[in-house]
């Protein structure tokens, strides 16, 4: 090698050159993929893009879907990054017909509410309206109506909160083939029983009972009134034991089923 000469190792070896000059355009690429991600993130959540476009909201019975939506604060100005899910479902709990509810966003601009509603469980008759009453117990007096529900039994007479909280819990504890032919339920108090009942069925059946033993004593109702004369409608006494009397009769006839 001549001593006034001086290669370089560029010169030397021309890869090099090659190689550094795609990791720098590769470079460039990622930057400028990050500075349109970063401008694309900026125009979504300061536009109307990242606005609220559709709320879909299940498990609603009692409450219409435009009501859930009032309820939750929820409009199509609402930013989806400013909306808080624990306070909606907060507020949506705090509701007497509401027994859970769950919150969920769906990028880009989708919310989902879903909601548990308590069961009602019967209507309490007063005067020509029918007051609905929620398996918690909570009588939901502004959404009495004057038309004759059908979804749940009546209840009558009660004069007393605590006959009337155990009807609740007695009814919730029933078999949904039982408890659906239940018609209406009448609060009959003795001075031996003050939590006394006479329940009238569907199948024009009669069952006088206590709501101590009510539940428990009902369950075997379909397995009675199989050994029953269906033509022959009177009061099942479910008191002590089973016992059958038809209506106009003097004498009942011991039912073998208890």
């Amino acid at each position: 090698m001549d001593k006034g000469k001086i290669v370089s190792i560029e010169d030397r070896i021309p890869k090099l050159k090659q190689q550094r000059k795609k990791k720098a355009n590769k470079r460039l690429i990622f930057l400028l993929m990050l500075f349109f991600l970063l401008i694309g993130c900026i125009i979504y959540f300061q536009s109307p893009l990242s606005n609220v476009k559709e709320t879909i909201v299940t498990g609603n019975i009692l409450y219409t879907e435009g009501e859930i939506e009032e309820i939750s604060g929820i409009s199509y100005s609402t930013n989806i990054w400013t909306i808080k899910k624990d306070k909606i479902e907060e507020k949506l709990n705090a509701l007497p017909e509401i027994k859970s509810s769950s919150v969920s966003l769906k990028l880009p601009n989708k919310v989902n509410i879903e909601v548990e509603e308590y069961k009602r469980i019967a209507y309490m008759v007063s005067g020509n309206k029918y007051i609905p009453i929620l398996e918690s117990g909570t009588e939901l007096e502004g959404r009495s109506s004057e038309s004759t529900p059908y979804d749940a039994p009546l209840i009558m007479d009660f004069d007393n909160d605590k006959a009337l909280e155990k009807t609740v819990k007695e009814l919730k504890k029933l078999p949904a083939g039982v408890y659906n032919a239940i018609s209406e339920i009448h609060y009959t108090p003795k001075k031996t029983d003050s939590y006394h009942i006479n329940v009238f069925m569907n199948d024009g059946f009669e069952v006088a009972a206590s709501l101590s033993t009510f539940a428990e004593k009902m369950e075997h109702y379909p397995s009675i009134i199989s050994q029953l004369n269906p033509k022959k409608k009177g009061v099942i006494d479910l008191e002590v034991g089973s016992y059958f009397k038809e209506y106009g009769s003097s004498e009942g006839e011991e039912n073998s089923e208890e």
